[in-house]
């Protein structure tokens, strides 16, 4: 049984400011230094967000585990973002290293909205029919030549770090009850068909809502063929109750595949908790509230 990569999870991240960011746009794109840089909140463990002027946003990856990703999307997302039904982040400048930042950094066309919160989405049943449109569209694209997606694996290659995140948490979690809950979603039927693309990491964070409507979808790092039951997450993640069946149509789920993402998010959030639980209290909730609700789903 393969393990799960965890390489992506790092302490020795670099503090990074809007300073840095100014001497480095004005030498790699000095016809953007005199715009106004201004660092942006966010949850996110891979990357720092700086506004750009109005019209663009500086990705700066914070370790060096989270290089690769601007890689990836530079050589995917002008691929994909034609294909899809809402925006998706357009690379317009590649950063190179230099004496002030050892790594790659990209610049992007700025994308308007706010991440949802989940338990407060302003239109449910909305969002989920576009959340679900989204993954239907994604998975239409062509997959030959794709890269393997992040979490595109069969779901009873997480079982041991599912478990071992379990143990850890101790009583913090019913632990009789997620682990029969994990062991359910595990035994479902695997993916029978060919590879399909996913996202990979669709949690409210990588999304974006203007008006109450799906605006954006951010973070392609994790993005690559495999199983697409992953992109189910939302259901759990984000979404109330009242709209999930509207979700899993617009998806096009069948229950095996449904069975497989509900596992993914419960697998997904019992290794977060304990790694988040005191260093990043955002997704820490998030992970909480996903148990919760599956819980509460299995009655």
């Amino acid at each position: 049984m393969a393990a799960v990569n965890t390489s992506r999870m790092h302490a020795d991240e670099l503090d990074l400011d809007a300073p840095l960011v100014r001497r480095l746009i004005a030498r790699r794109f000095p016809h953007w230094s005199a715009l106004p840089v201004r660092r942006l909140s966010s949850s996110g463990t891979e990357n720092a967000m700086f506004r750009l002027g109005g019209e663009l946003v500086v990705r700066l990856p914070r370790h060096p585990g989270a290089v690769p990703d601007l890689a990836h999307e530079r050589r995917w997302l002008p691929l994909l973002g034609p294909l899809l039904p809402v925006a998706v982040p357009e690379p317009v400048g590649a950063g190179e290293p230099d004496e002030d930042f050892p790594w790659p950094w990209s610049v992007y066309r700025w994308l308007a909205g706010t991440n949802p919160v989940a338990g407060s989405v302003e239109q449910p049943e909305l969002l989920a029919e576009e959340l679900g449109l989204f993954v239907r569209a994604l998975r239409r694209v062509e997959a030959d030549g794709a890269p393997t997606g992040y979490r595109g694996g069969p779901l009873p290659e997480r079982d041991e770090p599912t478990r071992a995140a379990v143990a850890e948490l101790g009583g913090r979690v019913d632990a009789r009850a997620v682990t029969e809950l994990w062991e359910r979603a595990a035994s479902a039927p695997e993916h029978g068909g060919p590879p399909r693309w996913a996202h990979g990491d669709l949690s409210p964070g990588n999304v974006l809502v203007d008006g109450g409507r799906l605006g954006a979808v951010i973070d392609f790092g994790c993005a690559g063929v495999g199983d697409p039951a992953v992109d189910l997450m939302p259901a759990w993640n984000l979404l109330p109750a009242s709209a999930r069946g509207v979700f899993r149509e617009a998806a096009g789920a069948d229950d095996a595949e449904w069975a497989r993402g509900r596992g993914w998010a419960l697998s997904v959030a019992l290794i977060q908790l304990p790694y988040y639980w005191d260093t990043n209290p955002a997704l820490a909730e998030n992970s909480r509230h996903v148990i919760a609700e599956i819980l509460t789903e299995a009655g």
